[in-house]
C-alpha cells in the first residue's frame, strides 16, 4: 500500500507539473500532504513536514544568500571579461558555444558543489545565449549532463555515501571509475555538439530565439550599478569564498551570508542602493527558497511516513531469482529509477546494502555492486526531489517541467553510455 501510494504521488506530482496546471511549489506541497491526510498519517503529518524543512533548511538559507551574492557580482560586471573572453574564443558559432558550455561545467564542478556550479556556469554563459539568440533550454541540459557526471567525485556526494554505506575506500570504489566518468564527459560534449549544430541550422532557418524569461539571474542590465574599479577586489572576494567552500571551513550558508554583507558595503555604500539590489533580486531568491522548502515537506513526508523505503524494497522484490547471476548489471539499471524517485540517502543507506546482502549469498562483491549504483548519477540531478535543481532552471529562466522533457532523453543516455563502458572495461 505504502509503495502504491509513493508512486501515486510521484506520478500526480509529474503529471500536474509536466502539463503546467500547477507550479512546482504548489505541487510539491499539495500533493504529499493530500495524499498523506488520503492515508491515514494526519496525527503525524506536522512533525513529518517539520523534520523535512529542517533537513533542507540550511541549503535554502545558503541559495538565498548564493543568488543575492552572484547576482550582485553580475550587476557589477565581475563576469564582463569572462564573457568576453569566452565569446571571442567562439565568437558567433552555436556548436563552439555548446561544446565550451560542456567543458566549462566539467571543470567548475571540480570543487562537488552543484549549487555553485550552476551559478557559476549560468552567469558565464547565458548572456552568450542571449546574443546567440541560443534557447536558454540547451543551456540547462547540457550543465546539468556534465554536472550529473562530475557528481560521481567522491566530494561530490553520492560516492561518498557508497564508502561510507559499504566500509571500503576510494580506490575500490571511486578510481574504477574515473575511465568511465571521463567517457562519460565525452559523451557530454558529443551531446552537446549535436545540440550545437541543430541550433545553429534553426537560428539559420527561423531566427534567433528572444522568448527569455526577465526574471532569470541576467536580468536588465543597469549601467549605475557597474563598478569596473572594484572589478580585482571583488575576484578576490569570490575566490576567497570559493576556497572558504572547498576546504569547508564554515557552513556555505553562512559563508554566503557574510560574503554578500561584505560585498554590498564595498561595492554599495549608499543604503538607498543596498535596498536596490535586494529589491532587484528579492523574487528570484524567493522563487528558489520556496521551492526548496517546498521540496523539503515532500521528501519529510516520503521519509517519515516510509513511503521512501517501501517503493525501494518493493523495486528490487521485483527482479526475479533467475536473474541473480546478473545482479551488477540489474542494480546498474535499478539505480537509475531508484536514484531518481529516492533521495540519495534513502538508497546508498537503505536500499543499497540490502542489494550488497544478495550480491553476498551470490558470490558477487560489494565493490562491483558499489559501482554500478553509481551509473545511475547520470539521470539523478534530473529529479524533482534534487534542490539544486530548481536554482538552475531559475538562475536561467526557463521552466522545470521544459527542463525535464528537454533533458531526460540525453540523461537516460549518460546512464546508458556509462553503463555499456563498465561492461566493456570491466568495471562492474
Amino acid at each position: 500500500m505504502l509503495t502504491f501510494l509513493g508512486f501515486l504521488m510521484i506520478l500526480i506530482f509529474m503529471v500536474l507539473i509536466m502539463n503546467k496546471k500547477m507550479t512546482p511549489l504548489t505541487a510539491l506541497v499539495i500533493v504529499p500532504v493530500t495524499i498523506a491526510l488520503f492515508a491515514g498519517f494526519g496525527p503525524e503529518l506536522g512533525d513529518m513536514m517539520k523534520n523535512g524543512v529542517k533537513e533542507i533548511a540550511l541549503t535554502g538559507v545558503m541559495l538565498i544568500f548564493a543568488i543575492l551574492y552572484f547576482s550582485l557580482m553580475i550587476d557589477t560586471g565581475l563576469f564582463e571579461p569572462l564573457v568576453n573572453i569566452i565569446l571571442k574564443a567562439v565568437g558567433d558559432n552555436p556548436i563552439k558555444t555548446t561544446i565550451g558550455t560542456a567543458i566549462l561545467t566539467a571543470l567548475v564542478s571540480l570543487d562537488g558543489d552543484g549549487s555553485s556550479t550552476y551559478l557559476i556556469v549560468v552567469a558565464a554563459m547565458l548572456p552568450l545565449y542571449k546574443r546567440q539568440g541560443m534557447n536558454p533550454l540547451i543551456l540547462t541540459c547540457i550543465i546539468m549532463l556534465a554536472g550529473q557526471i562530475m557528481n560521481i567525485l567522491p566530494w561530490g556526494g553520492p560516492t561518498a555515501r557508497v564508502m561510507s554505506s559499504l566500509k571500503l575506500g576510494h580506490t575500490e570504489i571511486f578510481v574504477p571509475m574515473i575511465p568511465i566518468m571521463a567517457i562519460g564527459i565525452l559523451w557530454v560534449i558529443f551531446v552537446a555538439y549535436i545540440l550545437g549544430r541543430r541550433e545553429k541550422i534553426r537560428i539559420a532557418k527561423h531566427g534567433k530565439f528572444t522568448n527569455y524569461n526577465s526574471n532569470d539571474i541576467i536580468g536588465e542590465a543597469d549601467p549605475k550599478l557597474r563598478r569596473p574599479k572594484l572589478i580585482l577586489i571583488n575576484l578576490a572576494l569570490t575566490i576567497t569564498l570559493l576556497v572558504v567552500m572547498i576546504l569547508d571551513i564554515v557552513p556555505l550558508g553562512i559563508a554566503f551570508m557574510i560574503a554578500f554583507c561584505i560585498a554590498s558595503i564595498i561595492n554599495y555604500p549608499k543604503l538607498k542602493d543596498q535596498q536596490k539590489i535586494i529589491s532587484k533580486h528579492a523574487g528570484n531568491a524567493l522563487s528558489v527558497a520556496g521551492m526548496i522548502f517546498g521540496a523539503g515537506i515532500f521528501t519529510g513526508i516520503l521519509n517519515g511516513s516510509g513511503i521512501m523505503q517501501a517503493m525501494g524494497n518493493s523495486m528490487i522484490e521485483i527482479v526475479p531469482k533467475s536473474w541473480g547471476g546478473y545482479l551488477n548489471i540489474v542494480t546498474a539499471l535499478f539505480s537509475i529509477p531508484l536514484t531518481f524517485f529516492l533521495s540519495n540517502d534513502a538508497y546508498y543507506f537503505g536500499i543499497l546494502p540490502i542489494i550488497v546482502t544478495t550480491g553476498h549469498q551470490l558470490g558477487i562483491s560489494p565493490e562491483i555492486l558499489g559501482r554500478a549504483s553509481l551509473i545511475g548519477q547520470g539521470s539523478h540531478l534530473l529529479s524533482p526531489l534534487v534542490p539544486s535543481t530548481y536554482l538552475l532552471v531559475s538562475l536561467a529562466g526557463v521552466e522545470f517541467s521544459d527542463h525535464l522533457k528537454y533533458t531526460l532523453k540525453w540523461a537516460l543516455g549518460s546512464s546508458i553510455v556509462m553503463l555499456l563502458a563498465a561492461l566493456i572495461l570491466g568495471v562492474i
